[in-house]
């Protein structure tokens, strides 16, 4: 079986910079696997690698949609799939790296994904608006009470996702995710995710990055986008640090505020990647202590790919 790495974690764990080292060391290129890195102009607050960051390593899947569309995992899937065998047969070592976590587990599996025809998606989304998410959430709870019962009010794009399955398939999401199970993976991957030993200095470091982000322009990237018409709905403005400044520049809360949001906002998505990728049991842990250690980090993915027969 075709033989990849991934190197996942939560968001500010030095996923990037192992990344490229790792290419460099191996001989490989890198695959971008972030839901928001996709989309153009928006480098700042997706924490996009830079030319310099990079080192001449090729990435790929980054810049591949305007902000104004919606992305999916399917159509991700489609184009990095690919580029993951080309990489493959040009004798190279493809390196998947970043922190959504569906993305990564969709490409690896070789899932299938149930019919989308966008119809349903925005029926469901204006039921939302009008009628309140909790109307169908407990419309769910008839249809398909396994789904129903692991999902909260929170988790509206689940909820809409669950109920568009059913309406395009007839099949609940529940049927759809055990069939795919049963398809064996795509790719057997060396599976590297990165977090600190200490969740507080996770915290501290996600807090830094945001900052980091806001020094580097975020507030202007942002004013850009809305100037150059991007709708302020569209689902790549619903991502952290771009929704939160919208609201800002809107007037709807002072700037100090919206920046403070960003920053919680970040580390409760930080929390839920490390649920998502704790669920690999396969994969191998690598805890930065204070401060991050990359050449014995570095030592430990070459050593872990190697192990696996990836050279």
């Amino acid at each position: 079986m075709n033989k990849i790495i991934t190197i996942t974690g939560p968001t500010a764990s030095g996923k990037t910079r192992l990344g490229v080292a790792l290419a460099l060391e191996l001989g490989g290129e890198v695959v971008s696997a972030d839901s928001m890195q996709v989309y153009r102009r928006m480098d700042i607050g997706t924490a996009k690698p830079t030319a310099e960051e990079r080192r001449g390593v090729p990435h790929h899947m980054l810049d591949v949609a305007e902000p104004e569309e919606s992305y999916s995992v399917a159509r991700y899937v489609a184009e990095a799939v690919p580029i993951v065998d080309d990489i493959l047969a040009r004798g190279k070592v493809p390196i998947v790296v970043g922190g959504t976590g569906l993305y990564v587990d969709s490409l690896v599996s070789a899932r299938g994904f149930a019919a989308y025809s966008g119809v349903w998606r925005e029926r469901l989304q204006e039921r939302a608006r009008t009628e309140g998410i909790a109307v169908l959430l407990r419309e769910l709870e008839e249809i398909d009470p396994e789904s129903a019962e692991k999902l909260h009010l929170s988790d509206e794009k689940r909820i809409l996702r669950a109920l568009e399955v059913w309406h395009e398939t007839g099949k609940t999401i529940s049927e759809h995710n055990r069939e795919s199970r049963l398809v064996p993976p795509r790719y057997q991957a060396c599976a590297v995710v990165l977090s600190y030993a200490d969740r507080n200095r996770l915290r501290a470091r996600i807090d830094q990055r945001v900052d980091e982000m806001l020094a580097a322009g975020l507030v202007d990237e942002v004013r850009g986008l809305l100037d150059s018409g991007v709708p302020r709905r569209c689902t790549a403005m619903q991502a952290i640090g771009y929704k939160e400044l919208v609201d800002a520049l809107d007037g709807r809360e002072p700037l100090e505020q919206a920046v403070d949001r960003v920053k919680l906002r970040s580390r409760q998505y930080a929390k839920r990647q490390l649920t998502w990728f704790r669920r690999n049991p396969d994969a191998r842990w690598f805890l930065w202590g204070e401060e991050p250690d990359f050449a014995a980090c570095l030592q430990f993915a070459t050593e872990n790919a190697r192990r696996m027969g990836i050279n």
